[in-house]
């Protein structure tokens, strides 16, 4: 209360001091008289006189009012930075003295410092004055600022702080101050442990290489740091490698050879380049021979081929360097004063050299084996890298198979390492060690029995090639020995020395070596037991057969055959049929014909179609030379109706050339027809040119001209040229003008008709979609006159249709319109009217030559013989007779049959 009145009365003195000039200023100070804690009182006083003329009278208003509130935040900032504006402006006028200035600048500093007697926990009067005292140029008053402002604000706002702290030293650091630099960083990071990289920067810039080191340490063995700058811990060991393999004699603090095996340890993916650092931080330090110590620590226990590569190379160039530099001192040593240590030196640094670079194939290997030790290849690679140390070599196998898993096994078989030891040994003329690891490798474990039976096989082999056969052969009689107990052989929970026996490969081993050393019972029992493991093979099988019949054994080898058809089923077996049909057509040929005939038909039976082809070719050949001719047609008949679609044109083409070579020329005109209706329509015009070149050899050109107009139903003109060139030079060479004509007519047409294929089929479709029973009956019975649509439809196909001559479509094609289906005979008699102009009078033939054999022989009939009959009509329409002349029918015609019947007359 007492300094509220003395408030007042000394505002009252000073308004009644007042001059007249500031009478103007008497609201203002009546307001602060009644309000002399109002905050807006005084600022509006300021404002008043803030014009710029009377800076003191506002600095006295500013006084008298934090003087008055001496806590008010907004009093005190505003008088402050008015201060600060001032010292600026009397910084930037020329006419302001130095002492002038600093006695200005004193000033802000004591407001400054009285404001942060009340202001000390406003971390913006702070920073502030900090700033204003770093431009001042001030570096101890704004340090001490600057820690007094730590430790003056809460914990959470120090990082306001420090960055313009950290600028104020790391500025002034190459100026003599990098002590104070590296204590205020020091505190910062203790505080901040994310700056110890910005920390460890400076540090490098200053080459202050130790501490810079002890800080990297530190960040790496922190698990919890995040680098700012996303730096992850594999980059930091990078970069505290390099400091070390660079700076040894700089950085003691640490050691420096524990932390960077700590990193080959650690990351694996650096290791070549971890070591060579390792080996660069001793040779910067001086220690040759342990540089090279470590090179071949490293050389011995990398694992991938890159960081070998990687070693190897910094290796091979730290020894030619080393060379390089001796010999430049030997010669100089030399030039001097004669021979010296360093030529010695100089010439064993290049020996070293030289075995480093020969070594470089067997440590490459031996990375790959530590890489992968049970990769079988590089063994044996290994063995032959050591060709001349058979001792090492010894001692390589040995390691192989204790190493080698025959079940972990990529690359190779494990049981090769086995047999190529004991040839070692062999080759050496040891055979007493090479049959001990032969029994050792019996007994080992195998992957497979394929394996174990390898091993056997190739023991065998050595036996032969240095011992009696009998000596072999009761190895592997003891080898395919049955065990005491039954074993599945595909059980693989039991060994496979236990599934042994029945081991294929080892078997047809076993009875080669039988075959062929042993006798007849021997081999024979063998290949019985064979048999009755169900072991054999068919070609198992045939080897057996054939080596009784070689023996003279038949019954017994064809009963072989009998067993291992037993044994398989198609497709098999189709080798051991076609072998066994063979062999037992040649021993007996037509002496057991009924017994041969069983074992066809026994074969036929359960053979699929697609494979059939030869066992009826074998058939057919058997009956044609043992048989009757009719049973061989018929055979060839069963193979046409089972043999797949795409193997009925070859079969066609051996059944024609075996009938017109039995029967004769003329009974093949049933087989091209049969031909020309059941093949597709590619093949089928095929069989029309060559049956129409028959007809036209026979003289028979109704016949060949029928044909060509059949097979016209299914040869477009605009695809098939061929066909149509061939039937033009036929009617050249054998019709008349009115034939030519006609053929060309039928050319037009049956462009026509395949021009409206596309129109027919969607016609077709929508009246087989539509169509029910009522619509059938009325499409009988003609066109209604209540649909004319439909009428004109059908006038329209009508139209289109060829006149005169009838067509078929194709089997593998749509139909064109108005076509018909008919057979040759059909078509024969369609183009009969085409033929009729061969001659002066131009008459038409009513009857067709007969040619074939007696009407009396049913087979020959039955084979094609029947007569054909044909009737036409001239151009005029008239059908007059007229004479046929006999011919002499050609020897061929008949085939074999005409021979025949000569001999019997």
């Amino acid at each position: 209360m007492f300094f509220y009145l003395f408030g007042s009365i000394i505002n009252t003195l000073f308004i009644y001091s007042l001059t007249p000039q500031e009478e103007e200023d008497l609201p203002y100070e009546e307001e602060i008289l009644r309000n002399p804690y109002s905050v807006k009182s005084w600022l509006r006083y300021v404002e008043h006189k803030a014009d710029g003329r009377r800076p003191v009278a506002v600095c006295q208003i500013y006084e008298r009012a934090v003087k008055q509130l001496p806590g008010s935040y907004k009093l005190w900032y505003r008088y402050l930075r008015y201060r600060r504006l001032l010292a600026r402006a009397r910084a930037n006028s020329p006419d302001v003295s130095d002492a002038d200035l600093q006695a200005e600048l004193s000033v802000a500093n004591a407001a400054h410092e009285r404001a942060l007697v009340h202001m000390h926990k406003m971390p913006r009067i702070w920073l502030d004055y900090c700033r204003f005292l770093t431009r001042q140029g001030r570096i101890t008053e704004s340090r001490r600022a600057f820690d007094r402002a730590l430790r003056s604000l809460p914990l959470t706002q120090h990082d306001r702080l420090w960055p313009p702290y950290l600028r104020l030293v790391r500025l002034h650091a190459p100026h003599g101050c990098l002590e104070t630099a590296l204590r205020v960083l020091r505190r910062y990071v203790r505080f901040k442990p994310e700056g110890r990289e910005d920390f460890v920067d400076f540090l490098l810039e200053h080459q202050r290489l130790d501490e810079a080191v002890a800080n990297l340490v530190a960040i790496i063995n922190d698990d919890s740091f995040q680098s700012s700058r996303g730096k992850s811990k594999h980059a930091l060991w990078q970069e505290l490698c390099n400091l070390l393999s660079r700076n040894p004699l700089e950085v003691t603090s640490v050691n420096a050879e524990a932390i960077i095996r700590q990193g080959i340890s650690r990351y694996t993916d650096q290791v070549g380049r971890l070591w060579t650092a390792l080996a660069e931080w001793h040779l910067r330090a001086g220690n040759i021979s342990r540089a090279r110590d470590v090179f071949e620590e490293a050389l011995a226990t990398v694992t991938t081929v890159r960081d070998f590569s990687q070693v190897f190379d910094a290796s091979a160039e730290f020894e030619e360097g080393l060379v390089r530099q001796l010999m430049e001192a030997a010669e100089e040593g030399a030039a001097a004063a004669g021979d010296s240590e360093e030529s010695l030196e100089s010439d064993l640094a290049m020996l070293r050299f030289e075995h480093l670079i020969e070594r470089r194939p067997l440590l490459l290997n031996s990375v790959l084996l530590r890489q992968n030790p049970h990769c079988v290849p590089e063994w044996h690679k290994r063995v032959q890298l050591l060709a001349d140390r058979p001792a090492e070599q010894i001692g390589t196998y040995m390691e192989a198979v204790k190493t080698v898993d025959p079940h972990k096994a990529s690359a190779g078989r494990a049981c090769t390492l086995w047999t190529e030891f004991a040839k070692f040994y062999e080759k050496h003329d040891q055979l007493s060690d090479a049959r001990t690891v032969f029994e050792k490798a019996a007994a080992a474990d195998h992957r497979t029995v394929d394996d174990l039976a390898y091993v056997w096989c190739q023991w065998a082999e050595m036996e032969l090639r240095h011992g009696p056969p009998e000596k072999a052969l009761a190895l592997l009689a003891k080898a395919v020995a049955p065990p005491s107990h039954k074993v599945d052989f595909y059980d693989r929970s039991e060994p496979v020395q236990a599934r042994l026996h029945k081991s294929l490969k080892l078997w047809s081993f076993y009875v080669d070596l039988e075959e062929s050393y042993g006798t007849l019972a021997t081999a024979r029992a063998a290949y019985d037991r064979m048999l009755d493991l169900q072991i054999a093979t068919p070609q198992i099988v045939i080897n057996y057969a054939v080596m009784l019949e070689e023996s003279a054994y038949f019954e017994e080898a064809f009963r072989v055959y009998e067993r291992g058809i037993a044994l398989f089923k198609w497709p098999n077996v189709e080798e051991l049929w076609k072998t066994y049909l063979i062999h037992f057509s040649d021993r007996y040929g037509g002496a057991k014909l009924e017994r041969a005939r069983d074992l066809f038909e026994q074969c036929l039976e359960h053979c699929p179609a697609e494979l059939s082809r030869p066992f009826f070719l074998l058939y057919a050949k058997l009956e044609e030379e043992h048989g009757l001719a009719k049973r061989a047609m018929n055979v060839y008949e069963r193979a046409l109706e089972r043999l797949p679609a795409n193997q009925r044109a070859p079969m066609f083409n051996i059944y024609i050339n075996r009938v017109a070579e039995l029967l004769g020329v003329t009974h093949t005109r049933a087989v091209y027809e049969k031909a020309i209706e059941s093949l597709p329509d590619a093949e089928a015009r095929e069989f029309c040119l060559r049956f129409a070149e028959l007809e036209t050899r026979l003289g028979e050109v109704d016949r060949a001209r029928a044909v060509y107009a059949y097979c016209a139903q299914i040869c477009d003109p605009r695809l098939h040229e061929q066909f149509w060139h061939a039937w033009q030079e036929f009617e050249i060479a054998n019709g008349s003008e009115e034939t030519l004509r006609e053929m060309l007519r039928v050319k037009r047409s049956v462009t026509a008709a395949f021009s409206t294929q596309l129109n027919y089929t969607a016609a077709a479709a929508a009246a087989a979609g539509s169509a029910d029973s009522d619509d059938q009956a009325e499409d009988s019975a003609g066109p209604s006159s209540s649909d004319p649509m439909r009428a004109l439809e059908q006038q329209q196909q009508q139209s289109a249709q060829p006149k005169g001559i009838l067509f078929v479509r194709g089997k593998d094609q749509e139909q064109p319109a108005g076509v018909m289906r008919t057979a040759p005979a059909a078509a024969e008699s369609a183009a009969s009217g085409v033929a009729n102009s061969n001659g002066a009078g131009g008459k038409a033939n009513p009857e067709e030559l007969q040619i074939g054999g007696d009407d009396d022989d049913s087979e020959d009939s039955d084979a094609g013989g029947e007569v054909m009959e044909e009737a036409g009509e001239d151009s005029d329409g008239g059908g007059e007779n007229i004479e046929i002349s006999e011919l002499p029918v050609p020897s061929e015609v008949l085939g074999s049959l005409a021979k025949d019947s000569d001999d019997e007359s």
